[in-house]
């Protein structure tokens, strides 16, 4: 391969990686911006993936000619629920209960992949979800795939998940930045007496905040399956927890957070494309690269945790009576 298809093959591969990173990333800060802590990114994420493979199992033995990309669309909307009904315990506990956040959190972690792995053998009898991953992606996007540089990054062999990531980010930025909506669900992780006193129902926004997450999270647990297998055995390679890095990396900032998952998207796309560069194929590295994106998370996380400001309120359980 020539030295300039090797750097698109590797800018592809980094989007496709980042998408569900910042899917993720996105989640944990609507939550955290609410001021729950959300700790159970990556079991969220094993939920959603689980029941969203299964479905495209299903699928794909049942009907092999269903529209590869509706079919990855209505298994996203499923992601989607598994995630907020998963994440909804999380809201239970954290908000009703006024239970420890970060335990609840680490319990629902610790409760996904043996759940899923038992529901597999239980119903299928196996430990992994098969599925044939190739109709997913895209050659090339009619127009767009043959404009120089960014044809080849963004419009060509990729799939629909990076496009819906786009919209979501967008989305996001809008939603936090410039609606009456984000205004207030900042303002209930910040101070969330003061929200209190002018109206706002403080339980209401965080239940909705950690419902997003879940939706997101389960979403991105999906993107991310897509991207790098073709089963899902109940693990999402700590995923969840270096989507909370790049959620504290990029401040808690839609925008911040897009940079930081495609920093660390490049580096587990590099990861996975090095034996393309002909000085590195012949070195026992493939290890190495793997930590690498964890590497990186505690080098970043060490260097930028004097200027990192976490929402005020996030973590303290909320008690209306207690004003």
């Amino acid at each position: 391969m020539l030295w300039y298809e090797i750097l698109y093959s590797v800018l592809r591969e980094s989007m496709v990686f980042a998408v569900p990173l910042m899917l993720v990333a996105l989640g944990g800060m609507f939550s955290e911006k609410s001021g729950v802590i959300n700790i159970a990114l990556e079991g969220i994420m094993v939920i959603g993936a689980f029941c969203s493979i299964w479905f495209i199992n299903i699928m794909q033995e049942a009907y092999p000619s269903f529209n590869p990309h509706l079919l990855l669309i209505i298994a996203g909307v499923i992601a989607v629920i598994a995630g907020m009904l998963f994440s909804s315990l999380l809201a239970f506990s954290a908000i009703n209960l006024k239970a420890n956040q970060t335990i609840g959190g680490t319990a629902l972690n610790l409760m996904a992949a043996p759940l899923v792995i038992y529901i597999a053998r239980s119903v299928k009898n196996v430990r992994n979800i098969q599925f044939v991953k190739a109709p997913f992606y895209i050659d090339s996007v009619p127009l767009l795939g043959d404009i120089p540089i960014i044809g080849d990054i963004l419009f060509k062999k990729v799939n629909i998940m990076v496009y819906i990531g786009i919209v979501i980010l967008v989305v996001a930025v809008i939603v936090i930045d410039k609606t009456r909506f984000g205004l207030r669900l900042s303002a209930c992780g910040e101070h969330p007496q003061a929200a209190d006193s002018v109206g706002i129902n403080v339980y209401k926004m965080r239940w909705i905040g950690v419902l997003i997450s879940g939706a997101l999270a389960g979403l991105g647990g999906l993107a991310y399956t897509i991207a790098s297998s073709i089963s899902f055995g109940g693990d999402v390679a700590g995923y969840g927890f270096l989507a909370l890095a790049v959620m504290i990396f990029g401040q808690w900032k839609p925008q911040r957070i897009l940079l930081a998952s495609l920093f660390f998207g490049l580096t587990k796309a590099f990861a996975y494309k090095y034996t393309l560069f002909p000085s590195l194929a012949a070195l026992p590295l493939q290890y190495f690269f793997n930590m690498l994106p964890f590497i990186l998370t505690m080098v970043v996380l060490v260097l930028s945790s004097k200027k990192s400001r976490a929402p005020k309120a996030e973590g303290i359980p909320y008690d209306q009576g207690a004003r």
